[in-house]
């Protein structure tokens, strides 16, 4: 039995998404994808619908770097509501509870986040795409549902007070993968004795994309009326998302026996770690590691259309 192809058209590059609020990540990814005409295409770490800013959107071949980018550190700007605490810990859920905002001090405030930077311990809320026994734990915590969720290491490496209002603060934040901003508001509400949700939440860089130029979805749409080559550029190419590994490039014959699929010894190659792979005429052509004898082994190509 014949399996349908896919329709549309190759497409290889990557997105930088202004996701608009109201939409889901996968929304924002599906208009995209039809804006393009493309077969294929992911996106590189989930937004809640209440957020906006940076997302990914890799299209074609550059789907092959999307479990990098989803380990990458993520910024973001956010702003807190001090006294009140929602179901979901944003402003998209219902208020469960409101406290008095005893007179906050800008030294209060700092030392608290003082404590939340670092090595951090953070139980996931039930408001998220975590799975429990099958089911998403969103879903159980819409039927009523709320089950024990183990808490996971992450790293704070910036937690900054960029403004502080008479209920509300700003923060700037930098934070190792697996960070849910919303229970970091909550619980940094908690210590301030007067509960926080997340009024506000902006992604403002993942990985080597920090504060760049996005596309929005009226631009997207305009070049789109202009037509196909106009689109395409807007993509980036697919290893500006691997700019911080060290590039090797390979000469014809290092390249033949790499494409298929043989280990290799580069001159100059780093001792360990992975590694971004050029061709002669420097034309990426995929990422590989470094062994334990010194040869590159090609993980991932990068195929030529």
């Amino acid at each position: 039995m014949k399996r349908n192809r896919k329709s549309g058209r190759n497409v290889d590059g990557i997105l930088l998404l202004d996701k608009p609020p109201g939409y889901s990540s996968n929304q924002a990814l599906q208009q995209v994808k039809r804006l393009f005409n493309a077969r294929k295409a992911g996106h590189a770490g989930s937004l809640d619908p209440l957020a906006t800013g940076l997302l990914l959107v890799c299209f074609g071949y550059a789907t092959k770097v999307t479990n990098y980018l989803l380990e990458a550190e993520k910024e973001y700007l956010t702003t807190c509501r001090l006294g009140i605490k929602t179901d979901t810990a944003d402003a998209e859920g219902q208020v469960i509870e409101e406290r008095p905002l005893a007179e906050l001090t800008r030294e209060r405030v700092e030392a608290v986040l003082a404590g939340f930077r670092g090595e951090i311990e953070q139980v996931p809320p039930m408001y998220s795409a975590l799975k429990h026994k099958g089911k998403r734990l969103y879903e159980l915590a819409r039927s009523g549902i709320e089950v024990e969720r183990q808490p996971r290491k992450l790293t704070i490496h910036r937690l900054e007070l960029v403004e502080m209002r008479a209920d509300e603060l700003v923060l700037d934040i930098r934070c190792s993968k697996g960070t849910y901003v919303r229970t970091l508001v909550e619980d940094i509400g908690e210590e301030l004795g007067c509960g926080a949700h997340v009024a506000a939440l902006r992604r403002l860089g993942v990985g080597p994309y920090v504060n760049p130029d996005l596309w929005n979805m009226e631009s997207l749409e305009e070049r789109a009326e202009q037509g196909v080559a106009a689109l395409e550029e807007c993509l980036l190419p697919i290893d500006t998302a691997l700019a911080d590994w060290p590039a090797l490039e390979l000469n014809h014959d290092l390249t033949y026996y790499a494409r298929s699929g043989h280990p290799v010894m580069v001159p100059g190659a780093p001792s360990s770690g992975p590694v971004r792979l050029y061709d002669d005429q420097r034309a990426f052509i995929g990422m590989g590691r470094i062994l334990d004898d010194g040869r590159v082994a090609p993980k991932q190509l990068i195929s030529n259309r």
